[in-house]
C-alpha cells in the first residue's frame, strides 16, 4: 500500500499545469543537505538540485536553481539579475521571503513569482531532483517544463570546480 503524500504548494501547482513529476521521499528529522538527501534516494549528484534566494542591491529577490554540489558565484549573479552586487538571503528568513523553511525551498510555488534562473546543466536532463517544498519530499521532473512554467532561463552562475 502506497503512503498518501501530503500535496505541497509546488505540487499543486504542477498539477495544475499538468506538468508530470514524481514524489521521492525520504526520512529526516534534523536539517540535511542536498548532498545527503541525494545520498538517502539513490539520485546522482548531477541531476539534483538546490534553491538559493538571493537579494540584490535593489532589494529585488532572485531565484537560483544550483546544482547540489556547485556553489554560486554572486559576481556572476549579480551580472545576470543586472544588479551591482547580490548575496544569499539569511535562512532564518527563507520562510517570511520564499514561503518556504530551510532546506525546504523549491523555486515552484514560492509566495511570489521572483526571477529565477536554472544552472545551465539542467538542461542536459530528461529528469532532475528539486525540493518537494517540505522537509522529506523531493520533485523528479522535467527541468525544460519547469523552466518554461517559471519562465526561467538557463544561465551560467556557478565558480568553477577547482
Amino acid at each position: 500500500m502506497m503512503k498518501k503524500h501530503v500535496k505541497t504548494n509546488a505540487m499543486r501547482i504542477l498539477d495544475v499545469h499538468k506538468i508530470r513529476y514524481e514524489v521521492l521521499t525520504y526520512e529526516c528529522d534534523d536539517f540535511i543537505d542536498g548532498i545527503q538527501i541525494a545520498d538517502l534516494m539513490g539520485e546522482p549528484y548531477e541531476s539534483s538540485f538546490k534553491t538559493l534566494v538571493l537579494q540584490g542591491k535593489s532589494k529585488e529577490f532572485y531565484v537560483f536553481v544550483v546544482p547540489i554540489n556547485g556553489h554560486i558565484d554572486l559576481k556572476k549573479a549579480a551580472k545576470l539579475t543586472g544588479e551591482k552586487n547580490i548575496e544569499l538571503i539569511p535562512t532564518k528568513d527563507c520562510l517570511k521571503v520564499a514561503g518556504y523553511a530551510r532546506g525546504t525551498v523549491s523555486p515552484i510555488g514560492m509566495k511570489k513569482q521572483y526571477k529565477t534562473f536554472f544552472h545551465q546543466s539542467a538542461q542536459q536532463y530528461d529528469q532532475i531532483c528539486l525540493s518537494g517544498g517540505k522537509k522529506g519530499i523531493s520533485l523528479k521532473l522535467n527541468p525544460c517544463e519547469v523552466a518554461a512554467l517559471l519562465q526561467a532561463p538557463f544561465a551560467e552562475f556557478c565558480q568553477p570546480e577547482e
